[in-house]
């Protein structure tokens, strides 16, 4: 595999380290399975910022780590100093020094960005409120293994032009996917991602939709996907937000635009009746589960790529 300092943005990774990843992912998928042990990361340790919680993210990564042969750390805002008087640059010295990698899941995107440049040990982002690069490496597993393939299938996203939607943009871009992305007006995505995506998918050969209409983005599509409303820090904005994205909703008529063997995707937490109704989420397309459960597979690759 093609080395990879960090694992921030699928913006930065080429085509040929995305294929790598999945097929890693793929591979200690199912020797795991088989009860194949992979002690790649034997004696290293992992250290886990979390400045935002979350269940499966802290879980996967601790499990992954676990199953690699190594040590997961889990370092909560109330453990660091970090934000608290403790600049960036100091943080990242001091754990450079213990660690042999860095996972952080936080709000600002610069704090990744900084901690990537000040530390010499990979740095893994675990969620920003810009990108979610593992979740996306998860979803193409996900549909890989629904689909048998990548290339030419269309990925359509309904809801919040969020780090969801951007991810699924760069992801799909990286993989040769088409992508459509449904959000309203005063919730599209980010001009910066946006304008990056557009040259990825120039390079890639792959389409990419922005659109306010979600039936123009569903149509015919091959994999259906959406995201709460109402992510953390947003509760002051709740009331206004189902308002706007109700119209957004994915249910059964919506999802029947959708080609009939087309897969429903969630990254979870899932709110039903709000961004999706219980016959689709519940239904026999829905595949969050195994979505879920390949959090644990694809940041195994990425952890073993950038630490093995």
């Amino acid at each position: 595999m093609e080395k990879m300092n960090d694992f921030i943005s699928l913006h930065d990774i080429t085509k040929e380290q995305m294929e790598d990843l999945l097929k890693l992912a793929l591979k200690l998928k199912s020797e795991t399975k088989a009860g194949i042990a992979h002690p790649i990361l034997k004696g290293k340790t992992l250290g886990m910022i979390f400045t935002k919680s979350s269940t499966r993210t802290r879980v996967s990564f601790e499990v992954g780590m676990v199953q690699l042969g190594g040590y997961p750390l889990f370092l909560s805002s109330n453990d660091i100093q970090l934000g608290r008087g403790e600049t960036i640059y100091d943080t990242a010295k001091v754990l450079e020094r213990f660690l042999d990698g860095i996972m952080i899941r936080t709000y600002a995107h610069k704090d990744v960005l900084d901690l990537a440049k000040y530390a010499d040990i990979p740095v893994i982002n675990a969620l920003t409120d810009l990108l979610h690069p593992c979740q996306v490496l998860a979803d193409l597993q996900t549909v890989y293994e629904h689909k048998g393939k990548l290339e030419g299938l269309k990925f359509a996203y309904i809801g919040d032009g969020n780090n969801m939607a951007h991810s699924i943009m760069y992801g799909c871009a990286k993989a040769g996917l088409d992508c459509a992305i449904a959000a309203p007006e005063d919730y599209q995505c980010d001009e910066n991602v946006v304008y990056n995506a557009k040259e990825d998918f120039k390079k890639g050969g792959s389409r990419l939709l922005l659109t306010q209409d979600p039936a123009e983005a569903i149509k015919d599509a091959d994999v259906v996907y959406t995201d709460t409303w109402v992510s953390m820090g947003m509760e002051e904005e709740k009331e206004e937000r189902q308002r706007v994205f109700m119209p957004y909703q994915v249910n059964k008529e919506l999802f029947l635009l959708a080609k009939p063997d087309a897969i429903f995707m969630h990254c979870l937490p899932a709110y039903r009746g709000f961004e999706v109704t219980e016959d689709v989420i519940d239904g026999p397309n829905s595949v969050i589960f195994d979505e879920a459960e390949n959090r644990l597979h694809a940041q195994k690759a990425v952890m073993a790529a950038l630490m093995g």
